[in-house]
């Protein structure tokens, strides 16, 4: 079954340009038929010539990212997007969701429905839809949202994942958290699953663990591409007698997003270091597992600055709120392991019953994918994606930080020349409210 990509604005068009050249380079390393068949399949159609074609469509308002995406993907010599599998405008939306969501989104709808069908028709059976944008400017969030809701519109059956790319705390846009309260709001009453990358976390591994001295986005953008090829890449799963998964998107969905009042997802893979250290560096699984199990109940995205003293409470009844202590409840788990030795490969202990919502059990909370085949040239390497209150505070701050902003009208007037209210507004904050009520009372 294949995956259509459809990657909206200038993040979502950089992110899944350094996706699809990890996802294709991973497939093609070495002599891996079965496993690059499946990749392929996936993410991949073959012209009459047998160059491999994303299966995927390049939204933004302006033509420069697209450009280079497209360009970009031809140089690497191993594939390349349609070339008619891209829109474009020549004027942006100014950072403005209302602008994007209202204006852009409705203006340009017949366009971008067309070039989705196109893709979908070229799938011989298709897994879903993932839409790759951030949260910050006005086409990724607003376009992107009413993209989305058309997809679901057109394709009510089928599953849909947002990759959403968080900004930074200190901001990248001075209207970043309205955006972001308006664009997750809506989010929450379309998609099946929203996976989220904090650029802030990323940053600090690129810095720390990759030891980039000078940060430029295409590091971020291929810290977060390797993340997410470790889970799209095929594996095999409890219920696949041995053979790759044929539905990723839907044997993720139904793995992690169990209840619709919890749909976010995050996730943490290791080991992650610069690529002329990984071929003097040797793990093991017990190790590996060890490290994760701790950044999983101590909320710790990467192996550096683990927190060793959080542990589990010993009190089964127990309750917590968004400020008391610091352990990170989970709803469900996904563990992907990958590489040599896999099948000798134990959970680590994250099926723990103590790491889970007491009113789910562990064995449908805890779920396992594994392939023999190492990722992205590690040898071994786990990915771990957590339904949990991990993204609890930052979704608090981000929420509280545009209430501060509304209470005062700061800027409310840009939405509402585009056809956003102030009852628009206090929809998605009840809506996000309710969120954070959900993930708060997890015991």
């Amino acid at each position: 079954m294949s995956v259509v990509t459809v990657q909206l604005g200038q993040c979502g068009n950089q992110v899944g340009q350094e996706l699809f050249d990890i996802i294709c380079s991973d497939a093609q390393e070495g002599q891996r038929k079965t496993y690059s068949a499946a990749s392929c399949e996936r993410f991949f159609h073959q012209t009459a010539q047998g160059d491999l074609v994303a299966r995927a469509l390049l939204v933004d308002m302006e033509p420069k990212v697209i450009n280079r995406s497209m360009s970009m993907a031809a140089k690497s010599g191993r594939w390349s997007y349609g070339a008619s599998s891209h829109f474009s405008q020549k004027q942006g939306s100014g950072n403005n969701w209302a602008n994007g969501y209202c204006v852009h989104g409705p203006c340009h709808r017949d366009a971008v429905e067309e070039l989705v069908r196109r893709e979908v028709e070229r799938c011989d059976r298709l897994a879903g839809l993932i839409a790759m944008m951030s949260v910050a400017g006005g086409t990724g969030s607003g376009v992107g949202t009413y993209v989305t809701q058309c997809l679901r519109d057109i394709y009510p059956s089928s599953f849909i994942l947002n990759h959403l790319t968080w900004p930074y705390g200190t901001g990248e846009v001075i209207v970043q958290n309205y955006n972001s309260v308006l664009t997750l709001a809506h989010l929450y009453q379309l998609s099946d699953a929203i996976l989220v990358h904090e650029n802030d976390t990323v940053h600090r591994i690129c810095s720390r663990l990759l030891n980039i001295k000078h940060i430029s986005f295409s590091d971020v953008n291929r810290v977060i591409a390797h993340q997410l090829g470790s889970i799209l890449q095929p594996a095999l799963t409890a219920d696949s007698h041995g053979a790759y998964s044929r539905n990723p998107l839907g044997e993720l969905v139904s793995a992690l997003a169990c209840h619709p009042e919890y749909k976010l997802l995050s996730l943490c893979t290791i080991p992650q270091m610069a690529s002329s250290s990984i071929a003097y560096s040797t793990f093991s699984w017990p190790g590996l597992l060890k490290h994760l199990r701790q950044m999983l109940i101590s909320n710790t995205k990467m192996e550096e600055g683990i927190d060793w003293q959080v542990r589990p409470p010993a009190d089964p009844g127990r309750s917590r709120s968004l400020t008391g202590g610091s352990f990170n409840t989970s709803l469900a788990n996904l563990l992907i392991l990958r590489g040599k030795d896999v099948y000798s490969a134990e959970t680590g202990g994250i099926d723990d019953p103590a790491l889970y919502t007491s009113w789910l059990s562990s064995k449908e909370a805890f779920s396992l994918w594994k392939s023999p085949v190492p990722f992205n040239k590690y040898e071994k390497s786990a990915t771990l994606v957590s339904n949990s209150q991990a993204l609890l505070r930052p979704l608090d701050d981000m929420v509280g930080k545009a209430w501060n902003m509304f209470a005062s009208r700061a800027y409310i007037h840009q939405y509402i020349k585009f056809g956003i209210s102030e009852e628009d507004f206090l929809d998605s904050f009840t809506s996000l409210e309710q969120v954070i009520s959900s993930y708060s009372q997890l015991c």
